[in-house]
């Protein structure tokens, strides 16, 4: 019997992640993929990135505008979970694949559980310095089946009480992509977005919800060491996350600098040859935690939003001081190209899931979910004292 695979993507990001996903299961007969297409993908200023997963030539793509500029998350949330519940509610889905930590995300998540559709989560378990930890936590235990990056994140899982049986470690699915034969050549890269330079440098300087009240001075500080250096960069629109219009006000001070390129967005396979070939990445994106250091590429991590998350020799941390920024943006050009690093997995996350959809052990997993205690916790008796402490209190 086919069974109907539904994936979400909001972002250019996540699209760029379960990419392979996709591909290695569209084809087969025994699945019917859709995709569900809405966040970020629908909006101009971030370059309108649906018809990039349009031009891909995937089958049932259904587009669906979930926001408009400046509305907050919370409404976003809400807009999100309307759309996709009438849209699951007409589509007898067996399964819905969400990514991370985003609000489309979690709408995903909560439109499965309450349509009894099983809920695939990518890249659970992991840990991050912002609301968007929180977020992808609540994903996490919202969903029935787990496709983690590494060992770490699946004992998170575990430790929040989901079954270590429907945890599966993978890799991150980006891997894939970036161990491709078929990314486009650094000439072509730069032909096609007009970029002149010979050398540059990769800049991406997210808002982080949680310091909302301080952003307009943390982005004037990173533009002005931007601006105070002498590297040329390729910069990448913010996402857009509260806070974002601060950001690209003072990108407006970049604008007109032959040293600087400004995008709303670059496809995914396009950025990965920038990236791989660039001096050094610099902000607060995850892909200078982790992609970066795939490609042995030095990365300044500014600020607290990828708090807790990994860290390699090739990741200078600094805070949102314009002095610090330049001074680890020195430290770059004495860094070597280092080793490849393969925390988040070797290139083969297409591979294990379809081998983990194709086995048939993941349709047994019902929909009512089981809270599992984490082993420290679990006692064979309940002491008698304290059976009377809990009779006294109530």
């Amino acid at each position: 019997m086919t069974k109907k695979i539904l994936f979400l993507t909001g972002t250019r990001a996540d699209f760029g992640k379960i990419k392979s996903l996709i591909d290695v299961i569209k084809d087969v007969p025994e699945y019917e993929t859709h995709i569900f297409v809405t966040g970020m993908h629908e909006l101009r200023l971030y370059g309108q990135t649906a018809q990039e997963v349009v031009n891909c030539g995937y089958k049932n793509i259904h587009r669906y505008v979930n926001q408009h500029i400046g509305e907050p998350m919370e409404m976003i949330l809400s807009n999100t979970i309307a759309g996709l519940s009438r849209f699951v509610h007409e589509n007898a889905f067996d399964m819905i694949v969400v990514h991370g930590d985003r609000v489309e995300a979690l709408a995903g998540a909560i439109v499965g559980v309450m349509q009894n559709i099983l809920v695939a989560h990518i890249e659970g378990g992991e840990r991050s310095g912002t609301v968007d930890e929180m977020i992808r936590h609540s994903v996490s235990k919202l969903s029935h089946i787990h496709f983690v990056a590494n060992i770490e994140a699946k004992n998170r899982l575990i430790q929040m009480g989901e079954g270590k049986d429907n945890i599966f470690v993978i890799g991150s699915p980006d891997i894939d992509v970036m161990l491709s034969k078929d990314l486009p050549s650094l000439n072509d890269v730069k032909k096609y977005y007009h970029i002149p330079f010979e050398k540059y440098a990769v800049a991406m300087f997210h808002p982080v919800t949680t310091e909302i009240k301080n952003m307009r001075v943390y982005a004037k500080e990173f533009v002005d060491a931007l601006l105070a250096d002498n590297h040329n960069y390729v910069v990448i629109y913010p996402n857009n996350d509260e806070g974002t219009q601060d950001i690209l006000e003072e990108y407006k001070r970049l604008e007109n600098n032959s040293r600087f390129k400004l995008f709303p967005s670059i496809r995914f396979e396009y950025f990965l040859t920038l990236l791989k070939n660039t001096s050094f990445c610099i902000g607060n994106s995850s892909a200078g935690i982790r992609e970066a250091p795939f490609y042995g590429i030095p990365t300044i991590n500014i600020g607290t939003r990828q708090n807790g998350r990994f860290h390699s020799e090739s990741i200078l941390n600094t805070d949102y001081q314009k002095s610090s920024m330049l001074k680890a943006i020195q430290q770059t050009d004495i860094m070597p190209i280092g080793e490849k690093i393969y925390y988040f997995g070797t290139g083969t996350s297409s591979e294990q899931f379809y081998n983990i959809l194709t086995s048939g052990q993941i349709w047994k997993i019902q929909p009512q979910k089981s809270f599992f205690d984490y082993p420290a916790f679990k006692t064979d008796k309940v002491e008698k004292s304290e059976v009377k402490k809990f009779e006294v209190a109530v």
